[in-house]
């Protein structure tokens, strides 16, 4: 095994340029939500190359469409595929699923951008470009991995299943489309930008909307009216009591250093529509954190509770109490055991490459690892290169050597988890 990994670690570090150079290509294509066709062919070109047997296929139908886990406001994907990759073993040894997105957000005001967002452009080890943390530089870093053990002639006892999925930032409907065409393995890696953090735990989140009654009146004599937005001040209240409550009972040591471990953000408002006028209505939208230990429903009927506590203690919310829905994007959270295998296999390969133990921590957002764990019953753990900092802001870059670090971790971590074919190392 030591042969096998000093094979793939030179491999790496003696094609770096050949990986800055794929990962630019990547970053190139814009490929936000509905343009991912281009950067596919990119992915699929590559494991070709590789001869991986593939499976390219538009994801929809009734199946997908029908299931709980669903979530997009969008039915017809044709034209972007989901796109696996396999590469597979021997028999005998563990499977593992690399799970990457290809979608990325969209580049937000175009002046706050020094150059073109998908120039690329290579400067002082930082590669430059929408995406290139978020998350092109993990999927670069997966297929470098894969590549090396590729072509330093290895073969494996178990499969490894490459995923390159569309509709992860808007919910995860590419990666629900994967579970339920039937990809599942012992374990599975997502190389979103966690700084080579390892997060076994992630919360999930749902997107929510209120709506608060009040009654019009003229603003010389807003007595007469029921005011909607002092109303909706009470919603708010509560909900910071809420988040409070729910945060308190998070003790897990891997949230110490998250000042918020489960959010519950108000990201709009909206009321009124004349100075001189007390509004009717206002309304409340924002974004619920999931702890790991919880499903969505729970967390669900924890927030309606509250709202439904605070409109009895109100004599106007009472006879109009608010109303509750639950709309848009919502991801699922994920857990698993810090001592699993698959942690200690991936500590070990870090270990070896980096000199130190990892830090391990708990994921301040969602990915589709959730629903590869919740609804694929995977071990998930996300780990890659690059940081949230700088993730969906003008920009965006990720240090070319962090790719290469995690790239070899991650050959490494397959090597050892899939195990080497007896003969299969020479």
């Amino acid at each position: 095994m030591e042969e096998a990994e000093r094979r793939v670690r030179d491999y790496i570090w003696n094609n770096q340029e050949k990986g800055a150079r794929y990962l630019q290509r990547l970053v190139q294509e814009d490929s936000v939500r509905g343009k991912e066709s281009k950067a596919q062919a990119i992915i699929i070109e590559k494991c070709r190359q590789l001869g991986m047997k593939m499976d390219i296929w538009e994801i929809g139908g009734e199946k997908l469409h029908s299931h709980p886990a669903y979530c997009s406001d969008r039915r017809d994907f044709k034209g972007n595929p989901n796109v696996v990759a396999i590469l597979s073993g021997s028999g005998g040894g563990k499977s593992l699923i690399l799970n990457s997105h290809i979608d990325v957000v969209p580049i937000g005001d175009i002046n706050s951008w020094k150059q073109d967002p998908f120039s690329g452009r290579i400067e002082n080890g930082k590669l430059y470009g929408r995406g290139s943390t978020d998350m092109k530089g993990g999927t670069a870093s997966l297929l470098l991995a894969l590549e090396a053990i590729i072509n330093s002639g290895l073969s494996l006892k178990g499969d490894v299943i490459f995923q390159s999925v569309i509709e992860e930032e808007s919910g995860g409907a590419g990666t629900l489309a994967a579970v339920l065409r039937g990809y599942k393995a012992d374990g599975a890696i997502i190389p979103e930008p966690t700084n080579l953090k390892f997060f076994p735990k992630q919360q999930g989140s749902t997107w929510f909307r209120i709506k608060i009654k009040g009654k019009q009146a003229h603003g010389g004599t807003r007595y007469e009216g029921v005011n909607a937005i002092e109303k909706a001040e009470l919603i708010l209240k509560s909900l910071r009591d809420l988040e409070k409550t729910r945060n308190e009972r998070i003790t897990d040591p891997l949230f110490a250093n998250i000042p918020i471990p489960i959010p519950i953000n108000i990201g709009k408002f909206n009321s009124g529509d004349w100075p001189s006028s007390v509004p009717d209505l206002a309304t409340i939208e924002g974004r619920m954190g999931i702890a790991p230990n919880e499903t969505i429903d729970e967390a669900k009927m924890e927030f309606e509770q509250s709202i439904e506590a605070l409109s009895k203690n109100d004599a106007w919310l009472t006879v109009s109490p608010p109303v509750v829905e639950w709309f848009g994007a919502r991801w699922l959270p994920g857990d698993v055991d810090i001592n699993h295998h698959l942690m200690s296999v991936l500590t070990d390969s870090f270990t070896k490459v980096k000199g130190k133990p990892p830090i391990i921590e708990a994921s301040p957002w969602a990915t589709d690892g959730g629903i590869l764990n919740k609804i694929g019953g995977i071990p998930v753990v996300v780990f890659g290169p690059g940081e949230t900092k700088v993730a969906h802001d003008a920009n965006e870059y990720i240090e070319l050597q962090s790719m290469l670090d995690s790239a070899v971790i991650i050959a490494l971590t397959i090597l050892n988890w899939c195990g080497l074919k007896e003969g299969g190392d020479g």
